[in-house]
């Protein structure tokens, strides 16, 4: 391994300070992170808005190393025999590295290797709002931000939402690189809200926006009247491509080969799809909504977990007295209400952030029934909830909502959903940017009243009323859906697609890692009984088992 990695600048950082700007503007970008740097480095990301990456050897000897707070861009690190090295991915770093079976273990719990660790064993991916210091062989990683929330407990609508849509439109309008203006259009709110402000721009500049939208051709994942309704209101240039099983056989290698470790958000390949589309219509750069939903108070689980916070509220003596001996005794019954309020209480008594995995689908179908005796020896299986409750626990804020926002900027957003638009667009062959993840949106969001967030059960009540006359008011009472593939009614239907994922977990079954029992059962009982739920943990041994096939092809767990 080198002791030496040149100096890496990813991204389109945007330096707030004026003379850091000027240097940028006038020098590049490099620059202008070596006079951060040498001011202070450990507040010198705070210096940068935007998406970045940077890993730069000071002259000093000193190495620096940052990412934004979203971790849109990626920087790896690995230090051996007292050296660091730095890439924008993993597998740039892999050289003589071990699996680590611990990351698979985390990658079948969350369906992605969130950071800090890797696939690889000593191989780290800086965390989204952290940095590092490598100095006389001595590696410090640390938050240079943390999300730190207001909570004001009144505010004049009036004025926010002007403040708002400003905000909105000046996030979409930084986005764009001079070529075709396009965006993802779903049909849900944030991407409507894109592809509507794409469109006043873009009416200014006498152009039309252009919108791309995905399809299915299966009863209950198709939401494209969505999409043409919104293309519609906005006169936008619209696009749609549906994704057939064909399409899937023929890109689940090239997509879950393309990353760096395994990955398996299921809508990564329909997204996939939409990028080659808007590829080749000559778009260079896409625009996506992802970040409305996390920023603003959007996502169903926000409401029921404040439906669980009641429970809370009941004097303990009414709780641990009453309600839950006389549930306790009615939870085989077969009265439906009873029930569902035994489930309730289970739910209920469980702290967050530990109640969000109480349907994991590794831990409903059961780790041990899963997974081989030799591979579980390996891994430490509260791993993932020790982490976590971490995470938990690091945002200011004395409100369970905001905390569960701040979670999902890290699990859902940082460690999913960004890495799965970033590399579907990637491979082909498009830059993409993220509005509504502009800091000033992003600081507005932490100033927002709790109850503009989530009024009473209603999500993301501000952002809606906000938009209110802007969007359709078909799109703001819609059900929330996205991208959702059918793989699993597609699996049990299509023999090409169904015999990609046979052999695929055929082939895992030899590593020692998963149960062979399990997968023959997985494979020729519970897929074909409900194609839907058990058709997500065959995409993801499916989708881990395509990655190694590529990156370790030999690797095994020894008996």
């Amino acid at each position: 391994m080198s002791s030496h990695t040149p100096s890496l600048v990813l991204g389109s950082p945007r330096f707030t300070d004026a003379r850091l700007a000027a240097l940028a503007s006038t020098d590049g970008p490099l620059a202008a992170w070596q006079a951060a740097c040498a001011a202070d480095a450990s507040s010198a990301a705070l210096q940068a808005t935007g998406d970045f990456a940077v890993g730069l050897q000071e002259p000093s000897g000193r190495t620096f190393l940052a990412v934004d707070r979203f971790a849109i861009r990626s920087l790896c690190y690995r230090v051996v025999d007292g050296q660091i090295r730095f890439a924008g991915r993993a597998d740039e770093l892999a050289d003589g590295a071990d699996i680590d079976p611990q990351a698979i273990f985390d990658y079948l719990y969350f369906h992605a290797i969130p950071s800090p660790r890797t696939i690889f064993k000593g191989v780290f991916r800086l965390p989204p709002g952290h940095y590092a210091l490598f100095e006389h062989g001595k590696l410090t990683v640390a938050p240079y931000w943390v999300p730190t929330f207001i909570e004001p407990r009144s505010a004049s609508f009036s004025s926010l939402r002007e403040e708002f849509r400003g905000l909105v439109r000046n996030a979409v309008s930084t986005q764009l690189d001079g070529g075709k203006a396009a965006c993802f259009l779903s049909g849900g709110t944030d991407s409507s809200t894109v592809a509507g402000m794409l469109s006043e721009i873009g009416g200014k500049q006498g152009q039309k926006a252009a919108t791309y939208s995905i399809g299915f051709d299966a009863e209950g994942y198709d939401e494209m009247e969505y999409a043409r309704l919104a293309s519609r209101h906005f006169n936008t240039e619209h696009h749609e491509y549906y994704v057939t099983p064909d399409d899937l056989v023929r890109s689940i290698a090239d997509v879950a080969r393309s990353y760096d470790q395994p990955f398996g958000n299921s809508s990564a390949l329909p997204s996939y799809y939409c990028a080659r589309k808007a590829k080749d219509d000559g778009v260079t750069k896409i625009l996506a909504g992802d970040g409305g939903d996390e920023l603003f108070g959007g996502n169903s689980r926000y409401a029921k977990q404040r439906v669980f916070g009641w429970y809370d509220m009941l004097p303990s003596g009414i709780r641990s007295g009453l309600m839950e001996p006389v549930l306790a005794r009615t939870a085989e019954s077969s009265i439906s209400l009873l029930s569902k309020a035994s489930s309730y209480v289970e739910q209920a008594k469980v702290p967050l952030p530990d109640r969000l995995q109480m349907y994991n689908l590794l831990l409903r179908l059961g780790v041990n029934d899963v997974l081989t005796p030799a591979f579980l020896s390996q891994v430490n299986i509260q791993g993932p909830a020790e982490q976590q409750r971490g995470i938990w626990s690091l945002p200011t804020t004395g409100s369970q909502l905001n905390r569960m926002l701040a979670f999902d900027w890290r699990y859902t957003l940082a460690e999913s959903d960004l890495p799965k638009v970033c590399g579907t667009t990637k491979l082909a062959g498009l830059g993409v940017g993220f509005p509504m993840l502009n800091e000033a949106l992003l600081d507005f969001s932490l100033k927002l009243p709790l109850e503009y967030k989530l009024k009473g059960l209603k999500l993301r009540w501000f952002f809606k009323e906000a938009l209110r006359s802007f969007l359709p008011d078909e799109i703001l009472t819609k059900k929330k859906q996205g991208f959702g593939l059918p793989f699993g009614v597609w699996a049990t239907r299509h023999d090409g697609l169904r015999a990609v994922a046979t052999d695929s977990l055929n082939s895992l079954a030899t590593r020692n890692i998963v149960r062979p029992a399990f997968i023959r059962s997985l494979l020729t009982e519970r897929l074909q009984e409900h194609p839907g739920y058990f058709g997500e943990m065959v995409w993801i041994l499916m989708m881990l088992e395509q990655w190694l096939q590529a990156h370790a092809p030999e690797y095994k767990m020894p008996t």
